[in-house]
């Protein structure tokens, strides 16, 4: 099934976009998790998409917004739908990013940014399909 069809047939009333970041580190590949303090858990970077703004556009402005990381896109990674906090039906679309520049700065939203190896960021992060996606991003990085 393409995205396409799954936006068409699950209808959500969400769009969100958002990233894998993943850099280079002293022992391998890093990946950036975020805590929102405001729901308490520990999430890859996203968004809702802003009036006339396209889903790679909305990723890349989210990242930087909550990481504080200008990042260029690599390859799509598998779509999500889920039901919100709010029971809304939400769609968000992911992909593989590399950070260009930038620095985490604790804000309202997101209070804390840890790089970590894959397997730890794969622990600590609340749902199971953002470590699905951690894991999908490995496979497809070349970082």
């Amino acid at each position: 099934m393409s995205r396409t069809d799954l936006e068409t047939n699950h209808d959500p009333q969400v769009l969100a976009a958002g990233g894998v970041l993943v850099r280079p580190g002293r022992d391998g590949r890093e990946v950036a998790v975020i805590h929102r303090s405001k729901y308490g858990d520990w999430s890859l970077p996203k968004g809702k998409l802003d009036d006339g703004e396209d889903f790679a556009q909305a990723a890349l402005r989210e990242v930087e917004e909550e990481t504080g990381m200008r990042a260029e896109l690599g390859p799509e990674l598998s779509p999500v739908n889920y039901r919100d906090r709010k029971g809304r039906t939400k769609f968000v679309r992911y992909w593989l990013m590399r950070p260009v520049c930038g620095e985490f700065t604790p804000g309202s939203e997101v209070d804390e940014l840890r790089w970590l190896d894959p397997e730890r960021a794969q622990a600590l992060l609340t749902y199971e399909h953002d470590a699905e996606l951690v894991r999908e991003a490995m496979d497809a990085s070349q970082v």
